[in-house]
């Protein structure tokens, strides 16, 4: 199989609605979890909407999180300061999992590796990047996530 017929991680999971799906109702069960819900307890009626374009993106769809809410260092200024939990972290991580098989998105052994492995390290991110001293690189780069990501050991 040539690289060219493999589809990105966006095109396989559904593209922009699958994601806008999952994260609406990924929100909803955020807003009456018990771990989750003090944190997002502010949140907006477009987060949901936001998170899906910074999805996308990250999974090899359109720019539209760059291009319209200013890319990753948008992003982890979203989360400075907020001092989250690993638990919390899991939860964020088994929530999304849970919400993913609620709905029906792609279960094959490849896509749920690839998916578990970015949550992972963006929750992970997230977590250090909400701690005290935590600062936003403004020249950080979109994270960009595809089959079997590899990223290294994390340097700081």
């Amino acid at each position: 199989m040539s690289n060219q017929s493999v589809p990105t991680l966006y095109e396989w999971l559904g593209g922009i609605d699958a994601l806008t799906r999952l994260t609406t109702r990924f929100y909803e069960h955020v807003k009456i979890d018990s771990v989750l819900g003090p944190v997002f307890a502010h949140m907006g009626a477009d987060h949901p909407s936001h998170v899906a374009a910074f999805l996308a993106e990250v999974f090899g769809g359109p720019d539209t999180y760059s291009t319209q809410h200013g890319g990753h260092p948008h992003m982890i200024r979203q989360h400075l300061n907020r001092h989250l939990s690993q638990d919390q972290r899991r939860r964020w991580v088994g929530l999304l999992l849970e919400t993913a098989d609620e709905l029906g998105m792609p279960d094959d052994p490849e896509f749920r590796s690839a998916l578990v492995g970015y949550l992972e390290w963006g929750s992970r991110l997230a977590v250090i990047n909400s701690q005290s001293g935590a600062a936003a690189d403004q020249h950080a780069p979109m994270p960009k996530w595809g089959w079997g990501e590899v990223k290294g050991p994390y340097t700081g």
